[in-house]
């Protein structure tokens, strides 16, 4: 994981809608940055809506949420088109942002030992610096803590 106090890693990749986007078109605000291992998978599918239902309640905080997994941009506006995201799914299909947030992982998956995004979020300020660093987060109590920690957040 990237350290709080560090410079976010600037990056531009492709939205749900083939849009590219930047970290840097976020200046002024703060951003849940999120890494998620894959589209339509319960727990990503959970964590998701959650922070969906909670969308507005960030926006009143100035915030910006962002979900990034290695998917393509058609399986991103599928499932993005499917369950209602309000808010932006970037397409990291070369991994490139996945390993800049040191995500890339080695994990456990029935037993044998995969390499994979684990399940991690970053909450980065309006001067694109990272005030929370959270790892192999749990899916659905993910959205209500970065909500809670936005809320509490005193510079």
């Amino acid at each position: 994981m990237l350290e709080i106090g560090m410079k976010a890693p600037d990056f531009t990749l492709y939205n749900q809608n083939n849009e590219q986007v930047s970290l840097a078109d976020f200046k002024g605000k703060k951003i849940v940055l999120y890494f998620y291992p894959k589209d339509k998978t319960p727990g990503c599918t959970k964590q998701a809506c959650a922070f969906a239902s909670s969308y507005e309640v960030f926006k009143q905080y100035n915030t910006v949420v962002i979900g990034i997994s290695k998917d393509s941009v058609l399986s991103h506006q599928k499932f993005q088109e499917a369950y209602q995201l309000p808010f932006i799914l970037l397409s990291d299909p070369q991994m490139e942002v996945i390993r800049a947030y040191d995500v890339w992982k080695e994990k456990m998956m029935f037993g044998k030992s995969v390499m994979g995004t684990q399940r991690s979020t970053y909450v980065i300020d309006e001067n694109q610096m990272i005030i929370g660093a959270f790892a192999k987060v749990k899916a659905q109590e993910n959205p209500k803590e970065m909500l809670a920690f936005i809320q509490n957040y005193q510079r």
